[in-house]
């Protein structure tokens, strides 16, 4: 019985170590490649975008090395957004995470570097596509100019810049992949070179008289500088008041001391503001909006930064020379 005993111990005990063996043998010892910020081969780049904007460009130069989730979608504020459970889970698996900078998504202390830290993500893995475009100042309620404008996106030459630093940044992060994100990269800023050359040709043939942008925010203060037109606005800022009786005067009489052939208006504000001044200004709107903050939904008329370019230099162009 004893030895009975000890040959079926020594059966068990062999039985035990070789399924611990043969589970052992399925699973590769750890590399430290799944660690966060590593690029499996073969997978695409987790790409985290802000904005619209910025989306698009990182689906053109990253092109299928990559897979973009955008964070602010169209119709809503980048000023003050706030992300859902979903958008915390994508920050926290990104390998490489774009926002615009110049305070558009509310700087340091704003959301976007708020989720960034609340997930652990690393600041490493995070590019400002601004920084080398040089900040403009809109003015407070108290006429100083104190708080920068972000919408430098839409001058074209700041295009070129923000997609010269995407390109570098996915060559920097995914070197697997640099010469594929080197060529797309260079290719879509040609495409931007030859937009910039039409804003400065068209615009620039506008006749002095009627070089006059007026829109409902002070959102197009880095083109008008560019291109050399004078700017008109009801509000500077986004306040809670927007369109008050004293901006709408101000700007009434703004467009009779310039004699201002038209007025534009933006694809995402409220247009009742700008339609009181048209109706106590006598100076009507061009037909079609004008775009500022973002790009449309997939299938709109306007829903690439290449479109959104092209569209509002038409819209500027044929209300400024027809007026």
């Amino acid at each position: 019985m004893k030895k009975w005993f000890q040959m079926t111990l020594l059966a068990c005990m062999s039985i035990l170590l070789f399924t611990a063996c043969g589970n052992g043998a399925t699973t590769p010892p750890s590399t430290g490649d799944d660690e966060l910020g590593q690029i499996e081969k073969g997978e695409k780049l987790k790409v985290v975008t802000s904005f619209t904007i910025i989306a698009d460009l990182a689906r053109e130069i990253g092109g299928d090395e990559v897979d973009v989730y955008n964070l602010v979608p169209t119709g809503t504020d980048p000023h003050e957004y706030e992300p859902l459970p979903e958008d915390n889970k994508r920050v926290t698996d990104a390998d490489i995470l774009f926002y615009n900078g110049l305070n558009l998504e509310g700087g340091k202390d704003g959301w976007f570097f708020k989720t960034i830290e609340a997930v652990g993500q690393k600041e490493e893995n995070v590019f400002s596509l601004t920084e080398k475009v040089e900040p403009m100042y809109i003015s407070s309620e108290d006429g100083q100019e104190e708080e920068i404008n972000p919408h430098a996106f839409l001058d074209p030459h700041v295009g070129i810049l923000m997609a010269e630093a995407m390109r570098d940044a996915f060559m920097q992060v995914d070197t697997d992949n640099k010469e594929k994100y080197q060529q797309r990269g260079n290719e879509y800023i040609e495409r931007l070179k030859e937009v910039e050359e039409q804003y400065a040709e068209k615009l620039g043939a506008i006749p002095k008289e009627k070089r006059f942008l007026v829109t409902s925010e002070r959102a197009f203060q880095y083109l008008a500088d560019r291109y050399d037109l004078e700017e008109g606005y009801i509000w500077a800022i986004d306040t809670e008041e927007n369109g008050s009786p004293q901006q709408i005067k101000s700007l009434v009489s703004f467009l009779h001391e310039n004699q201002v052939p038209i007025l534009f208006v933006e694809s995402n504000v409220d247009k009742r503001p700008m339609e009181t001044v048209s109706k106590e200004s006598g100076v009507p709107i061009y037909e079609k909006p004008i775009y500022s903050d973002e790009i449309g939904k997939p299938g709109d008329e306007v829903d690439t930064y290449m479109k959104y370019l092209n569209y509002n230099l038409d819209v500027l162009a044929n209300g400024l020379s027809q007026s």
